[in-house]
């Protein structure tokens, strides 16, 4: 059985792990942050408790614990149950989906662990929006990447908004840093690894050719919004390739390009 525990005190020192999450004190990718990880709703908090991330509480409503049960079952990690109320008093909003659960973080492979085992990785420079990244490793996740390397400027994919957007495929999909940038970019390359840029240059190959010639190992390498990927990543990575569009539209979103480029890349053997 579950530990559930009842309550319907804010001050309860127990939930101190939830209090307050909106802060900037609570986000793990900030000086001074807590590290938690933090999944929201009922799927999100399964595949935290399916994952390496050691759980250390979840917080509910009764409905949503409920929906939890077999998932807790044989644990000993504690479910604290209380009102809709109470636990928007806490958490600093009000949380529609009924249920969090925090955990530590667990240890993330090296870049060389992952390109040892990877066919296809994602490379990124500068994406710093949360719901950009998170929707990158959804996208990842169902489309057979390997693995995430991140370069400078991206956001922590375990603060708590990454993780809602992925539906906590940030804790399915591995990742690690790429340093120092952008020469880890030509360490790639000496791996085995084709880096694919996607930018919308004119004169860049077209996805769908650069995938049609068998590329074996790939690293599709990301960039920012707007401003794309840097000059110095763009020389680094050997390979430019383009998705091809239609007459006076020049670019996607970076999580929809990343979509077509490991749906077209990720499925070839």
């Amino acid at each position: 059985m579950a530990r559930l525990i009842y309550t319907d005190d804010v001050g309860d020192p127990r939930l101190d792990d939830f209090r307050e999450l909106s802060t900037a004190d609570r986000r793990p990718d900030r000086p001074g942050g807590r590290g938690f990880v933090i999944a929201e709703g009922t799927v999100v908090v399964r595949r935290l408790l399916e994952s390496a991330y050691p759980v250390r509480a979840l917080l509910g409503v009764e409905r949503r614990i409920a929906d939890l049960a077999a998932d807790l079952a044989g644990t000993e990690v504690p479910a604290y149950v209380t009102s809709a109320e109470t636990m928007a008093e806490v958490v600093g909003f009000h949380l529609n989906r009924g249920v969090l659960a925090v955990a530590d973080k667990a240890p993330q492979p090296d870049a060389a662990e992952l390109a040892d085992r990877a066919r296809v990785l994602a490379v990124l420079e500068g994406v710093g929006d949360h719901e950009n990244l998170g929707s990158i490793f959804r996208n990842a996740a169902a489309l057979g990447i390997d693995g995430v390397l991140l370069g400078p400027g991206c956001a922590d994919p375990l603060y708590r908004r990454s993780v809602r957007v992925s539906m906590g495929n940030v804790l399915r999909v591995p990742f690690g840093l790429l340093q120092p940038w952008p020469s880890g970019l030509e360490w790639l390359r000496d791996k085995g690894f084709r880096v694919a840029a996607l930018t919308p240059r004119a004169e860049a190959v077209s996805l769908r050719a650069f995938g049609s010639a068998g590329a074996g190992k790939v690293a599709v390498l990301l960039g920012s919004e707007g401003p794309g990927l840097s000059a110095e990543a763009l020389a680094a990575a050997g390979d430019a390739v383009r998705i091809d569009m239609a007459d006076g539209v020049d670019s996607l979103n970076v999580a929809t390009a990343a979509a077509v480029a490991f749906y077209e890349l990720g499925r070839r053997g």
